[in-house]
């Protein structure tokens, strides 16, 4: 794998942590999109004792998590944040009872060492897919925020919308695992947002920041992490949110 490719998973998966993490503020999901993170953990520690990518366990069980909250929140009319809880809280459980010692850490901190080529291409597949949904569908998430009524008057699924952004949340997690972990991949989807928020005017400002923010700090993060001989994941985190600090002090002013 080229410099270049890594760079290029880098950029597109944080862009498509931006861009999700947008509509997880305004969805005011910010401290459930922590917990989404913490589903991954059995499907990790499954795949570990089936000897298989612990990568591939994870999303698989983002996924079906992302299914059964979207299940449970249409069957009993909870709140996503609270079904979130629920289930992460039963995830975290059986994770942490099937991945033990190291192989926790891994997956709550994330791994270091090269990508493989397939890894690379998988990520780049996802994060493009993750991002054309958003930009594709934006106008129909901030509608059926707004007023679920009037998007189905429209002709809305607001089902089908709601199912699919949490299908999307789930696989932008998923892509992060591997240098995020479990711990500190809801982080890099909420701080860049809410950076953005504080600073953005419209929509299209808020977007845009919050890529700019999720991408500074992961492709910084990494460099840093690098050189300083230090875990990713948590670089980049810590530079994420000394911007989000950096911009509340500059909206004060």
């Amino acid at each position: 794998m080229t410099w270049a490719s890594a760079l290029a998973l880098s950029v597109a998966v944080a862009a498509a942590a931006g861009l999700v993490g947008c509509f997880a503020v305004m969805r005011r999901m910010s401290l459930a999109s922590d917990a989404m993170a913490h589903v991954a953990l059995p499907g990790i520690g499954i795949a570990l004792a089936l000897h298989v990518h612990p990568i591939l366990g994870g999303m698989a069980m983002l996924l079906l998590g992302a299914l059964l909250i979207w299940t449970l929140e249409q069957r009993t009319r909870i709140s996503t944040e609270t079904i979130i809880g629920v289930v992460f809280s039963a995830a975290l459980a059986a994770g942490s009872m099937l991945a033990t010692g190291d192989e926790l850490i891994e997956a709550l901190l994330g791994a270091t060492g090269a990508l493989t080529a397939s890894e690379v291409a998988l990520g780049l597949a996802g994060s493009v897919a993750v991002i054309a949904f958003i930009l594709t569908q934006r106008n129909r998430l901030v509608l059926s925020l707004v007023s679920a009524d009037i998007a189905r008057t429209s002709g809305i699924d607001v089902a089908r919308l709601d199912l699919l952004y949490l299908l999307a949340f789930a696989v932008t997690v998923g892509l992060g695992l591997r240098y995020l972990g479990v711990l500190l991949m809801g982080s890099l989807v909420i701080i860049p947002a809410a950076t953005a928020k504080i600073l953005a005017r419209n929509l299209d400002g808020m977007l845009g920041i919050a890529v700019a923010v999720a991408v500074l700090s992961t492709v910084t993060g990494e460099y840093l992490a690098a050189h300083l001989q230090r875990t990713t994941g948590p670089v980049i985190i810590a530079i994420a949110a000394g911007l989000f600090f950096a911009a509340s002090f500059v909206r004060r002013r």
